[in-house]
């Protein structure tokens, strides 16, 4: 029980908004990488849901056709900020609370003027529960929040600028245990940060496939798909996820997998998080931890074009024990375009130098910076991560399903030097990252995440000073995307997600429709909805 300081009441309920949270959601847990100055491989995200209007119930929570528990065990559901407070076991803090500042804000710092009506710190299911029986009592927004690195700031739960109305944000940060089973598998909670999820598996002599950003909470990677270093060979995050325990916005607790309610772990499985409800817990299949290669190459900026036609040919259809992502990145961080690729290898090294110098050569160019290093599977995933940092960056995403013409890559190549011309830019441009191997393997609607035939995700972003106006670097990045629509199309990913881009079947194509009707089956009243679409 945590006393809790009155901040004025619950804001009143406007049934225009209301309407629209009914019927346009957005998906509220975590997702921003650390920035492009780092090795980014994949981060968690936060994205739009399928827009939806109340219809269905919600379906069997078990398989015994009854859900684990609802409401709020122990007694009446809180229906007052005060009597949430008495009846969690975290922390529920307030404007002017002791510790708000810090919980209040994202790891993106252009969201950092975000109000919230509340922030509940979670650190038990009960808690979760609660949370939800206080949202549908007093009518009040919920955003959901797991490694707060949402790249719209929506699960900042109001920050100006994301058109989120003042929030409760259910923050599951706390809920970080990691636990390594003598089946091999590991059960890890949505707010565990990856570099400890690394160390922790790894001390065992156990595997995941993830991202690279240390900070990045486990959940909001998988639940969006979760791109990382060891993808090609290991699959997406969530393609390794056996189970998982969630609370649906009626309170109920949900143990689903491919057996227990399998609509509900196919929406978990790069359907975006809170899509289905509040995950507080994973289960993951491991493998016994591989020693990792890891390399890094650069190229002068005119072999750029040519470095990026090598790449393609080469990267998503390479060995699945190699992946690697080509990075073109300006701005006044860099005195010309840099030109990088990264990888990771998990295989013999022999087979690893042969991939690596049939690309190089196939470039044309000379490397100026040509570095390899034998890891182990713990100190490879530490060295990815590189230092943690809070950046104010700009982001948006497309999905690259085809191998790009010259004229195509000519357009690439301009527009990552381009970053260059955005004052105030300190570093932008784009990176691609390699598909292919381990994803290709799962069919497009085996899981919500349906680009599994594509060559790469893309990612362009720009970094930029703390409280810099962002609309430039937001511009930037946006134009980037448009300028390469003629040739991968609209679609973008989950985890990459952008406020500008309001059509969901861009994140989840063939699998819209059917995310769209397990969110109706699961949340008929709109409590995760947010006022995203116009």
């Amino acid at each position: 029980m945590h006393p809790v300081e009155p901040a004025g009441p619950t804001e009143p309920v406007d049934p225009a908004r209301a309407f629209r949270r009914t019927s346009r959601r957005a998906l509220l847990a975590g997702g921003l990488g650390i920035g492009v100055a780092g090795l980014l491989a994949a981060c968690s995200g936060a994205a739009p849901q399928p827009s939806r209007t109340p219809s269905a119930s919600v379906p069997d929570a078990s398989p015994s056709g009854a859900p684990t528990s609802s409401a709020t065990p122990g007694g009446p559901d809180p229906d007052s900020w005060q009597a949430l407070a008495a009846a969690v076991s975290g922390t529920l803090l307030r404007s002017g609370s002791s510790g708000w500042d810090d919980a209040r804000v994202l790891e993106n710092p252009r969201f950092d003027d975000a109000d919230p009506q509340g922030i509940l710190l979670a650190t038990s299911e009960a808690d979760v529960q609660a949370g939800l029986a206080f949202a549908r009592n007093t009518r009040t927004p919920v955003a959901l929040r797991a490694g707060g690195h949402s790249y719209t700031g929506w699960s900042a739960g109001g920050a100006p600028g994301t058109d989120v109305p003042r929030s409760l944000v259910i923050s599951t940060r706390e809920l970080d245990g990691i636990e390594v089973h003598a089946d091999g598998t590991a059960t890890i909670g949505p707010g565990a940060r990856l570099a400890n999820v690394y160390a922790t598996l790894a001390a065992q002599g156990r595997a995941i496939g993830a991202g690279s950003c240390p900070t990045v909470g486990t959940g909001g990677l998988t639940l969006g798909g979760g791109v990382g270093v060891l993808t090609r060979s290991f699959g997406l995050t969530c393609d390794q996820l056996t189970s998982v325990r969630l609370v649906t916005p009626d309170g109920a607790v949900h143990d689903v997998s491919a057996q227990a309610e399998p609509d509900l772990f196919w929406a978990c499985r790069g359907g975006g998080g809170g899509t289905v409800g509040v995950v507080t817990s994973m289960t993951f299949r491991t493998r016994e931890a591989p020693n990792v290669l890891l390399f890094e190459l650069a190229f002068p900026a005119s072999a750029a074009a040519d470095v990026v036609r090598a790449w393609q040919d080469w990267a998503p259809t390479a060995d699945d024990e190699l992946w690697s992502t080509l990075k073109l990145l300006g701005g006044s961080r860099h005195s010309s375009l840099s030109v990088t690729v990264t990888g990771v290898w998990t295989g013999s090294k022999t087979g690893a130098d042969a991939s690596v110098d049939g690309f190089i050569a196939a470039t044309g160019a000379k490397p100026t910076r040509h570095t390899a290093e034998q890891l182990s599977y713990g100190a490879a995933m530490s060295a990815l991560a590189g230092k943690a940092q809070r950046v104010s960056e700009a982001a948006t995403s497309s999905i690259g399903g085809t191998k790009l013409t010259d004229a195509q890559i000519d357009v690439l190549v301009q527009h990552a030097e381009a970053a260059g011309d955005v004052s105030g830019n300190l570093e932008g441009g784009v990176s691609l990252d390699a598909l292919g191997g381990a994803v290709a393997r799962v069919g497009r609607t085996d899981s919500a995440f349906p680009w599994r035939s594509a060559l790469m995700t893309v990612q362009y972003t720009s970094v930029f000073a703390d409280g810099t106006d962002p609309a430039p670097f937001d511009a930037y990045v946006r134009a980037f995307r448009e300028a390469m629509t003629p040739a991968w199309g609209t679609a973008a990913y989950a985890n990459y997600c952008d406020a500008a881009i309001t059509d969901p079947t861009a994140y989840f194509g063939v699998n819209t429709s059917r995310l769209h009707r397990i969110a109706e089956q699961v949340d008929p009243d709109g409590l995760l909805s947010q006022p995203h679409w116009v």
